[in-house]
This record gives structure tokens, sequence and C-alpha cells, in this order.
């Protein structure tokens, strides 16, 4: 299994280094890190490569705006060198240090698609009710996609899943085969949403691992606030003029 995971990264340089740190500390070291620069203005190359320590590093660039693009070029940058498995994660998230083991462990099981779960981070000054509450809100939105229906159709072979965007993991072969992350920019798409729906109308190899786990930020909800923040995530009901929060 050759495993490559996957950070795009917009704008980061002030917190990548500790998405970075993360990676650098997991209990199961044997990945190939892509960072996809996606256009950013503020040094996230170079705080990168100030960061890398010893992970196996590829950094490289997508101009094309939106996660859509940056995270499908990592991946099949990836793929081109090699990846039969890939992950990926985002730039302001810190995977637990079990997580790529995890991973590997779901991917030995038999699975061609793994769903991680989120927990918020600890470390942005939000307070343990409120992230009692974001953990909630989470499996309230996950529960509303089972009913969604734009999630069903005669075409799927399973459940819908909710797959996060910062936590997820697809074999090579699948990825390619379902198309991979749709190129477009997060105002217009959710690519994480539509790379599951993909993976539905292929295989029932797919699951939900709650033992995979990512801290993912908070920093949407703060600025937006969590009813807007929900309303930007059910397709858009809530855009603002600022979508890429940093």
């Amino acid at each position: 299994m050759n495993l490559w995971v996957v950070v795009p990264a917009f704008n980061e340089a002030a917190g990548i280094g500790a998405t970075l740190g993360a990676l650098a500390a997991q209990e199961d070291p044997d990945f190939t890190l892509v960072v996809v620069d996606n256009g950013s203005t503020d040094g996230t190359a170079r705080a990168v490569r100030a960061a890398a320590g010893g992970l196996r590093l590829h950094l490289v660039d997508e101009a094309r705006k939106g996660t859509g693009a940056a995270a499908d070029t990592g991946m099949r940058y990836a793929i081109a060198h090699g990846a039969t498995h890939l992950a990926r994660t985002d730039a302001d998230c810190l995977p637990l240090p079990d997580w790529t083991a995890r991973i590997r462990s779901a991917f030995a099981g038999g699975l061609e698609f793994v769903a991680g779960q989120l927990v918020p981070r600890t470390d942005e000054g939000v307070s343990r009710p409120r992230r009692v509450l974001l953990t909630t809100t989470v499996e309230v939105a996950a529960a509303f996609g089972r009913v969604r229906p734009g999630n069903r159709d005669p075409r799927y072979l399973g459940p819908y899943i909710m797959a996060p965007g910062c936590n997820l993991a697809i074999t090579a072969d699948l990825y390619e085969a379902a198309g991979g992350f749709p190129r477009t920019a997060i105002e217009e798409l959710h690519e994480d949403r539509a790379l599951v729906n993909a993976v539905r109308c292929l295989t029932t190899k797919y699951a939900l691992r709650r033992d995979v786990r990512v801290r993912s930020s908070s920093r949407r909800v703060r600025a937006w606030g969590l009813v807007k923040t929900l309303a930007w995530y059910a397709d858009h009901r809530y855009r603002p003029e600022v979508v890429d929060v940093r």
C-alpha cells in the first residue's frame, strides 16, 4: 500500500505549520505528503518548506481557485507518482496521531472509500459547551444528508454518508473511476459531497469510520455564526461576499 496524503492550501502561512506538525507526529509515518498551493499570496509555500521537517514532501501549485481543483491536482499528482491509496485533510485541520494508521487499517479491512469523524479543535478559544454544540450540529447535518433529495437516487448502490473533504481516504483506482473531485470553486459545489455520490454509483465498499479522526477548525463558525454556516453547507443558502475565511 503506497499511501499519499493531500493537503490543499490557500493563504495558510500562519497556521499550516500546526497541520504539518500533526502529520509529522503520526504513529504510522509511512506516507508521502502533497501540499497544493492554491494561488496563495501570503508566503504559504515558504511556511510549508520551513515546517516540513522529516516529512516526505511534494509541494505543487494549482492556479485555478477552489478546494476541488486544488485537491484534485494533488490526488492526480500523487497517483502519477505511484500512489495506490489517497487521504485528504485541510490546512486548518489537525489529524489525530493515529489518523494514518486507522486509514491503513480501514483499507486493509476491504474498504475502498473511508469517511472520517470531525471533532473541533481545542486551541482556537472555543468553549467546551460550544465545541459539544458544534459536534452535535455535524451529526444533525449528517442525518439531514441521508434524507436530502439530492442524495437519493436509484443509481446509488448504498446509503449516503457525509464525508468531509478534510477527512477522507480513497483508493487511487476508485478515485479515477469516480472522476475525482470536481474542479470547481468552493462557491459552486461541495466537492466532497459530489465525490461521495460518484463513489456510491460504483461500489458499496465505503463507510464512515469514527475512529479516523481529525480536529477541524471552527473559524468559519466564528466568522459567520452557526446558523449562517449551516445555511452555507445546506446548498449555499447563505453565501457571503468573502467565502475563503482565513
